[in-house]
């Protein structure tokens, strides 16, 4: 498991401003694991230390089972001498768990320190809301099975990340609205945490999806850029200054509940005229029952209907097209909105709704220039991720290491030890 090949690190290469206040030793480790193997000498020049304060800190991370010295291959080595040495997270310590529940299926990741994901598992439920009595026991279930599978005693993990849809307070874990939920203002951090016996950090999926390019995908070298998901609802996270932006109670970049049409569609919110009510898939659906003269009694999954309504759209239908182009002109809307209020270097725009391409045919990002605030700029650059559901329980994953990191090696484990 120690492959070269396999060492490619995670977490984001270029620190936030703030990270210069964190411990050394913090700092040592995060870069370290973001470049996945590297020399000591070239960790005291990234992070401008000298190298005997490097050499202090990655003696005491090795000693505790952090960090790890393995050989590496010099450029043009001919044999001769003592190899090269570098440093790696130790594989296989403090495992934590990510998750993400949905309407369709729940997924879920097993994760060491290092990033590595061990072993995974998906579940598929039935569409409807759920108690938190059900979303414990769906919870408790997929952690026993993926840690079955990887042979790890579930009450070793260190922490879960959990995604959910809707407007999630991180830093308290209440979930004020979700759309899989059958109550409003669920406390469910606490809940699931007292249940499982572990620490639960909960954030919005869509989060959790901008966490994952983040850590592992096209934004570790931003240092702002946004990400669009477009699944059953519609969702947007944010990556200011190599952080992810979250607002000041935790709920902002609510980008599918943006109104787009006064007194327009219902939105599953309750609310009228937000993007979602146009772009979502259940949107797309509903118009596609009007404009194609489905019966009400129409039994297939949402999932098969819009294959059914992409399909037609391919084929020449003038009502399935004019459904999918309507939708593309409020994603172009929304996405210029995006790039004068923020100003992104990159839009990823995620999820499985992207095999959908007039969603994002060149006419729809076409309209999003000409709908931008004319400044001389460049558009932002347009990325496809088509990531399969495995990549929102990664991004959870991402949460939880991120905050075990903090606790292990951060400014919090020198106010507990004093």
């Amino acid at each position: 498991m120690n492959d070269e090949a396999e060492i490619i690190g995670c977490g984001p290469f270029l620190q936030s401003p703030d990270s210069a206040l964190r411990p050394l030793r913090q700092q040592v480790f995060e870069h370290v694991r973001a470049l996945g193997r590297v020399p000591r000498v070239q960790v005291a020049k990234d992070l401008r230390v000298s190298p005997a304060s490097v050499t202090t800190i990655t003696s005491e991370l090795i000693e505790t089972g952090f960090l790890e010295e393995v050989q590496a291959p010099r450029v043009g080595d001919s044999g001769r001498g003592r190899p090269a040495v570098a440093l790696q997270v130790r594989p296989g310590v403090h495992h934590v768990m990510g998750m993400k529940l949905s309407d369709i299926h729940h997924t879920a990741v097993l994760a060491d320190l290092s990033g590595r994901v061990i072993a995974t598992a998906s579940k598929p439920r039935e569409p409807g809301q759920l108690s938190v009595e059900a979303v414990g026991d769906v919870t408790e279930a997929l952690m026993r099975e993926v840690c079955g599978a990887a042979g790890v005693d579930a009450a070793s993990l260190r922490g879960l990340g959990l995604g959910v849809p809707g407007f999630v307070d991180a830093d308290t874990g209440l979930v004020r609205w979700s759309p899989i939920l059958d109550l409003r203002d669920t406390d469910l951090s606490p809940t699931l945490s007292q249940r499982l016996g572990l620490p639960v950090h909960i954030d919005n999926d869509a989060n959790l999806v901008t966490l994952a390019e983040l850590w592992f995908g096209a934004g570790r070298t931003m240092s702002n850029f946004a990400v669009v998901t477009i699944e059953h609802g519609v969702g947007m996270g944010f990556v200011m200054n190599h952080r992810l932006y979250r607002g000041a109670h935790g709920m902002g970049m609510e980008l599918g509940h943006m109104k787009v049409h006064l007194d327009g569609a219902l939105c599953r919110c309750g609310q009228r005229g937000c993007l979602e009510a146009y772009v979502a898939d259940y949107a797309l659906v509903r118009e596609a029952r009007t404009a194609l003269n489905l019966p009400d009694l129409e039994t297939r999954s949402v999932r098969v209907l819009l294959e059914s309504l992409f399909s037609q759209a391919k084929a020449g239908n003038p009502a399935a097209h004019s459904i999918f182009r309507r939708a593309g002109r409020y994603l172009s809307l929304a996405l210029a909105n995006v790039t004068n209020l923020f100003d992104p270097q990159l839009i990823i725009l995620s999820g499985e709704r992207m095999r959908y391409d007039y969603l994002y045919a060149e006419g729809t990002l076409t309209e999003m220039k000409t709908m931008m605030i004319e400044t001389g700029r460049a558009a932002p650059k347009v990325e496809i991720h088509a990531w399969g559901d495995m990549v929102w329980a990664r991004g959870a994953a991402a949460l939880a290491l991120e905050t075990l990191t903090e606790q292990m090696l951060g400014a919090g484990r020198e106010m507990a030890a004093q």
